[in-house]
């Protein structure tokens, strides 16, 4: 991509959303238009440097307006730029753009519920109250059936309804014994179990918004646990953002087994002036490649004041 006389970048730009082609298309305008406010930077800095735990593919493709993103996706893109790059609240900013995603998803499912034939509710005229106009019915006279031809269609209606209970309910005491038997000791959870998974529990040392001394080297700690069934080992949370406040690149995870949680470490040294300390890790292995991809990073967030 080359630079004009203007500063302005040449060559084949995406194409913008259309925000009146529907829900999709509107949201995706309003991420786009966010973007912009921050600055505009690429969806690669946005997924590297600015540490947002979505590839720079998954972040471009939430602007299309083609469909809607998952909602994982959208904070991430928000997060990044609204709060990492201009400074808004954490959590407002969260409740807002959740609630504009949850607004979006609705008209979606609406949407295609509509142009899947779904039901659609009729006004006092007769007329349809939202979607398009229905498609003309062709009407088809078939001869009333004799009581003794449909006393058997009810009768093969009910058996064939009866075997198709049967099975479902076969499938599911097949389904629920079966998984008993793979894990006696499980109990119900709100999600599958993922392979390789992490749950973040607490900032066990400075949590966000703490004040530090300028100039001093505090000790962050998380801690986290490993929710999958793959065992923790050789792993690293590697920091993916610059920043002024110094600390090391690359820390190490102790070995952990499936279903426990484990305290990190990081020694942190303040900037020297009055200002504010924004760090993000995540999970690596020695080589520094990204495990958990789609997880959020965890992050250090504190306020550098006077003594």
């Amino acid at each position: 991509m080359r630079a004009d006389q203007g500063g302005k970048r040449r060559g084949r730009q995406p194409m913008r959303p259309d925000p009146d082609s529907g829900a999709a298309g509107a949201f995706a305008d309003r991420l786009l238009r966010l973007k912009e406010e921050a600055g505009d930077p690429s969806y690669a800095e946005m997924s590297s440097r600015l540490g947002a735990a979505a590839s720079k593919s998954s972040l471009a493709s939430a602007a299309q307006g083609r469909k809607l993103p998952s909602w994982e996706t959208t904070w991430e893109f928000v997060r990044v730029l609204a709060v990492h790059r201009l400074g808004r609240d954490l959590e407002g900013t969260e409740r807002e753009w959740r609630e504009l995603w949850e607004h979006a998803r609705a008209a979606c499912s609406a949407a295609d519920a509509g142009a899947s034939g779904g039901a659609v509710a009729i006004s006092a005229g007769n007329e349809p109250a939202t979607g398009p106009p229905a498609a003309p019915v062709e009407v088809v006279m078939v001869p009333a059936p004799s009581s003794k031809s449909a006393r058997w269609h009810r009768t093969l209606f009910s058996a064939m309804a009866l075997a198709a209970i049967i099975v479902l309910g076969l499938t599911s005491l097949y389904l629920a014994m079966s998984a008993d038997r793979n894990d006696p000791a499980a109990a119900p959870t709100a999600s599958p179990s993922v392979a390789d998974n992490s749950e973040f529990i607490a900032d066990v040392t400075y949590p966000d918004g703490s004040k530090v001394r300028p100039g001093s080297v505090f000790r962050k700690v998380w801690r986290i646990r490993n929710i999958g069934t793959t065992f923790w080992a050789d792993r690293r949370l590697t920091r993916v953002n610059p920043g002024p406040c110094r600390s090391p690149e690359m820390v190490s995870i102790p070995p952990t087994a499936p279903g426990q949680t484990v305290d990190i470490a990081v020694e942190v040294q303040a900037i020297d002036e009055v200002g504010h300390c924004l760090i993000y890790w995540k999970m690596t292995d020695a080589e520094g490649r990204a495990l958990l991809p789609d997880k959020r990073p965890v992050f250090l967030d504190v306020q550098v004041g006077a003594p």
